[in-house]
């Protein structure tokens, strides 16, 4: 696997940019990590809220779509979450202090820029997962724009 910073795969940026680091790249799947700390983005007293799992997950999937590109010579691009089913997790925060480890898997890609995902994230006591639901178009530009 060739090694890439999270900000040469995930088009966020500053406080939105939520991954620490990618780990490993394996056929159809990607580990990360997240560390939780006072700082952290969403980080209250009691830890980071376990809803933000999702968009932990979502960026562990824009990580492997970037990677993707990246391994092609090409720029990650931007890609929307259409939604999730099954979101579960066994905790209500996740603590400071805590390290996450996510995998994302695809499990379906269509040519038209829709994918699915299944999407792990855990920690000692801490289990969570959900399928998620993707939209990466060839110009998302376009779909930004004012109508």
């Amino acid at each position: 696997m060739q090694k890439y910073s999270v900000e040469e795969l995930v088009p966020h940026s500053g406080r939105m940019s939520l991954l620490s680091r990618v780990t490993v790249v394996e056929g159809d799947s990607l580990f990360a990590e997240v560390d939780i700390h006072e700082g952290a983005t969403f980080a209250e007293q009691n830890g980071v809220p376990a809803w933000v799992g999702l968009e932990y997950l979502a960026q562990a999937i824009g990580a492997y779509a970037g990677y993707q590109e990246r391994t092609q010579d090409g720029v990650p691009k931007i890609g929307f979450l259409l939604g999730t089913r099954k979101y579960s997790c066994n905790c209500e925060y996740f603590p400071l202090g805590t390290t996450l480890t996510l995998k994302v898997t695809r499990n379906m890609q269509a040519d038209n820029g829709l994918s699915a995902f299944d999407g792990e994230l855990y920690a000692e006591g801490i289990n969570a997962s959900a399928r998620l639901n993707v939209f990466q178009p060839d110009n998302a530009e376009e779909f930004l724009k004012e109508a």
